[in-house]
């Protein structure tokens, strides 16, 4: 299974290594000068959860364990990588290896640090980037509906249905439409389209920095963004957003165990049942699970605990198709 991390990406000199070492707290390569990060530094990032910490006082926890999601910081992009300029198939690969995109658009001005295309144009960077992606998604596409064709002629009886599916993507990564509409179909999910991840955006600049086109643009893709000024003093607390944002973005909820020892976020897929919550916890807790106890997060400290949560009727015992809401404290039994 694909490990779920999100790939800063972005145009040269954008600000992707400085928001990497913000939100990891590393030392990385930064300097002012195109495709300084050649590998991809990844790093592990906490989600700042207050419920957390609410919990662990309530229980007098020793340890408190967050969420965490995984960042990958990949070589910035430039006009015609999906030909091979700059670190072109490297870096486009590193982004196929991700299950979503934070795409870093520079907003800020000045000309102490250089810009690629010589001029800032959030807009225009955003396009480059998605065109590029396209073009590579496009060569993809093209070499399976070559081999559909064969599969159609020796008679593969889905052969017709995925030629007309991919004819239709084809089509749209041509006119530089949007694709994440086919991103739950098998076969594109299998193909890896690298325009078919889910997006966020992170705006560096100032709020008065970023043009209202863009903002507008961003707004009728459905896409989320974060405005942060990466050199500010402010940069902190909206990193807490856009981790937040970046968790929301891969399908992800927690739910909490806690108790004297240790109190815990588990990180589960949006739409989990039960036994699959308590195989986060442990591998053989999924097939030997016979039920949950669950108490609300805001129902136990509204109680004042565990005791007095089950006492005010607020505990409830959940069975095997039980989903799990985001926020969820469990006691797991199993066999």
């Amino acid at each position: 299974m694909k490990k779920l991390s999100i790939g800063i990406v972005g145009l040269p000199n954008v600000g992707k290594s400085t928001l990497f070492k913000l939100l990891t707290d590393q030392e990385v390569n930064i300097a002012n000068y195109p495709f300084c990060t050649i590998d991809p530094n990844i790093g592990i990032v906490t989600v700042p959860d207050a419920r957390l910490d609410a919990l662990a006082a309530i229980s007098s926890s020793k340890k408190t364990v967050p969420a965490v999601v995984e960042f990958c910081d990949i070589a910035g992009l430039v006009k015609g990588a999906a030909a091979g300029e700059g670190l072109g198939n490297k870096f486009l690969s590193h982004i196929r290896d991700v299950s979503a995109i934070l795409m870093v658009l520079r907003c800020f001005g000045g000309t102490e640090i250089t810009h690629v295309e010589d001029s800032v144009d959030p807009l225009r960077d955003m396009d480059i980037i998605h065109a590029e992606l396209a073009l590579k998604d496009l060569e993809t596409v093209m070499k399976r509906l070559e081999s559909a064709g064969g599969e159609a002629r020796s008679g593969k009886k889905d052969a017709v249905f995925l030629i007309e599916l991919l004819t239709k993507v084809k089509a749209r990564l041509s006119a530089g439409e949007d694709i994440r509409a086919f991103a739950d179909e098998p076969e594109i999910r299998n193909l890896e389209l690298l325009s078919a991840k889910k997006q966020i955006y992170l705006l560096n600049g100032e709020t008065a920095d970023v043009p209202a086109t863009l903002t507008e643009r961003l707004s009728a893709l459905g896409a989320s963004y974060v405005v942060a000024d990466l050199s500010g003093a402010g940069a902190t607390h909206a990193l807490g957003d856009l981790i937040r944002e970046a968790y929301r973005t891969l399908n992800l909820i927690s739910f909490f165990t806690t108790g004297e020892d240790e109190t815990r976020a588990w990180t589960i897929p949006k739409g989990a049942k039960a036994p699959e919550a308590a195989g986060a916890i442990h591998g053989d807790f999924e097939q030997k699970f016979i039920r949950a106890e669950v108490v609300a997060t805001d129902s136990l400290l509204e109680a004042g605990g565990w005791t007095q949560a089950k006492a005010k009727g607020k505990m409830r015992l959940e069975g095997k198709d039980y989903v799990v809401a985001d926020g969820d404290v469990m006691v797991i039994r199993h066999g």
